[in-house]
C-alpha cells in the first residue's frame, strides 16, 4: 500500500509534469504558429517588396534606354550641326578667297588703269605743252609779221 501510494504520488507528479510539459508544448506551438504566420507575413512583404523592385528596376532601364536615346539623338544632332557649321565655315573660307582674288584682280585693274590714265594724262600735258609753244611761236611769228608789215606799211 505504500508503494501503491508512492507509485500514486509519483504518477501525479509525472501527470502533473506532463499537464505542465503540454502546457509548456502548447504555449511553443503557439509561439511557433505566432513565428511562422510572422515569416509568412515577411514572405508575403518580401514578394511585393521583390515585384516592387523588379517594377523600379524595369523602369529604371526604361528611364536609362530613353536617356541613352536622347543622348544619341543629341549627340547626332550636335554632330550634324558641326558637319553644316564646318561646311558653312568651308564655303564662306571659299567665298573668301575668292573675294581676296576678285578685289587683287580689281586692285590691278584700277593700278593698271591709274597708270594708263596717267601716261595719257601725260601725254595730253605734252602734247598741250607743245601746242601752248607752237601756239607762243606762231603768236610771235604773226606779231613779227606785224612788226615786219607795219615797218614797211
Amino acid at each position: 500500500q505504500e508503494e501503491k501510494k508512492q507509485l500514486t504520488l509519483k504518477v501525479e507528479e509525472l501527470e502533473r509534469k506532463l499537464e505542465s510539459t503540454n502546457a509548456q508544448n502548447i504555449e511553443f506551438l503557439q509561439v511557433i504558429a505566432k513565428r511562422e504566420e510572422s515569416i509568412h507575413q515577411c514572405q508575403l512583404r518580401l514578394e511585393e517588396k521583390s515585384r516592387e523592385c523588379s517594377s523600379l528596376a524595369r523602369q529604371l532601364e526604361m528611364a536609362i534606354e530613353d536617356a541613352k536615346r536622347q543622348v544619341e539623338q543629341a549627340r547626332e544632332r550636335a554632330v550634324s550641326r558641326e558637319r553644316a557649321a564646318q561646311s558653312k565655315m568651308l564655303d564662306l573660307e571659299t567665298q573668301l578667297n575668292r573675294n581676296k582674288t576678285e578685289l587683287n584682280q580689281l586692285r590691278r585693274s584700277k593700278e593698271d588703269a591709274e597708270r594708263r590714265y596717267e601716261s595719257r594724262l601725260q601725254d595730253l600735258r605734252d602734247r598741250l605743252e607743245q601746242s601752248e609753244s607752237t601756239n607762243r611761236s606762231m603768236q610771235n611769228y604773226v606779231q613779227f609779221l606785224k612788226s615786219s608789215y607795219d615797218n614797211v606799211f
